[in-house]
């Protein structure tokens, strides 16, 4: 028994070794690729258990939104995926600025940096992760945020966090607004290693159900979170228990919410769009967080905006430029303000002569 204990242990080791070599030797520094932005917000994120952990090793990347230019945004479910050694997953965000929705890509790094202040839950509430930690070459697991068996998962410690019930999907005007503290962006500046190639996957497998799409499914997909990625059935399988807000069908088709792409393709040819946003609060670890979706905020940047969820702002597919007309008003009024102080001071000006 002990034999057969110590070689599952040396190839889960050799597994995951070869793991981290093979994802950095992808690596890049800084940011990892630019590309779509779309002119509706995604929705609201849905509220779901976490499936129970694999085994040691395993990293929790949380669901989310993706795109497609053939029916538009569509749920990757949140998954279990091993993780390089000594590396923490940033996931990715939307963010909302100019008009545009533009898709921020996750990352794996040394530490977690910002993720637009999306409370992801399972140790994602906004700012850090809070899920579990790195201690030499093993991971160990939070149990009062992540879902783990202690029968096979030994590396495990309890530390309460504040539960913020929140299911915003992106950052900005709008949704979340915060920005990063200047220690995210300097973690931002780290060097990076971008999605692992079963996360790629899983998000191709994803944008092939159509039952994950929100034209399909109204905010509540099908599959919210698998124990491995690419397992989209089986007991391991976790459903939306609810949409985390009212769904809003798009007004126009996903072709024509397209907005202009360029540089680089990363993970899910996501796009960077930068805005001004306001400050946020630091996060401060207190009370026991949830087991599903609503968990794990360790501040209040999301304040009230976080509840509003899908706005107006969406709505506003592209900002008015001013006709010529416009632009010539504010002159002529000012013409017309000129003259009329010029005959008021005639008139005085004849008054005192009498």
């Amino acid at each position: 028994m002990k034999m057969k204990r110590s070689f599952r242990g040396f190839v889960l080791g050799v597994l995951m070794l070869t793991v981290s070599v093979l994802s950095l030797s992808t690596a890049s520094s800084a940011q990892i690729g630019i590309g779509i932005s779309v002119r509706i917000g995604p929705p609201a994120l849905p509220v779901y258990a976490q499936p129970i952990c694999p085994g040691p090793g395993y990293f929790w990347t949380p669901g989310y939104w993706a795109w497609s230019d053939d029916g538009g945004y569509y749920w990757v479910p949140g998954t279990w995926v091993i993780a390089p050694v000594g590396l923490l997953w940033t996931p990715g965000y939307w963010a909302f600025s100019s008009g545009y929705y533009g898709w921020h890509p996750g990352y794996w790094g040394p530490h977690v940096g910002f993720y637009g202040g999306i409370n992801y839950g399972f140790g994602y509430g906004g700012v850090g992760f809070f899920g579990g930690e790195w201690r030499g070459g093993a991971f160990f697991y939070n149990r009062a945020v992540v879902n783990v068996n202690v029968t096979n998962v030994t590396n495990v410690y309890s530390r309460t966090v504040v539960v913020n019930n929140v299911h915003t999907s992106f950052n900005g005007p709008g949704g979340i607004e915060a920005r990063p503290t200047r220690q995210e962006e300097e973690y931002g500046r780290e060097r990076h290693t971008e999605a692992l190639a079963p996360q790629r996957e899983h998000e191709r497998t994803a944008s092939q159900n159509r039952q994950l799409f929100a034209s399909e499914n109204h905010g509540r997909p099908a599959i919210t979170a698998t124990a491995r990625p690419g397992e989209f059935s089986g007991h391991n399988v976790e459903r939306t228990r609810a949409a985390g807000e009212p769904y809003r069908p798009a007004r126009i088709s996903p072709q024509e919410t397209r907005g202009s792409s360029g540089g680089n393709r990363g993970f899910n040819q996501p796009a960077r769009n930068s805005g001004s946003f306001n400050d946020r609060a630091t996060a401060r670890p207190e009370s026991r967080a949830a087991t599903n979706n609503e968990a794990t905020n360790h501040g209040s940047r999301s304040q009230e905006a976080g509840n509003r969820g899908q706005m107006s702002s969406r709505d506003n597919l592209h900002n008015s430029k001013p006709s010529k007309q416009e632009k010539q008003a504010p002159k002529r009024e000012e013409k017309v303000n000129r003259s009329q102080a010029k005959a008021e001071q005639n008139r005085s000006a004849r008054q005192e002569r009498r």
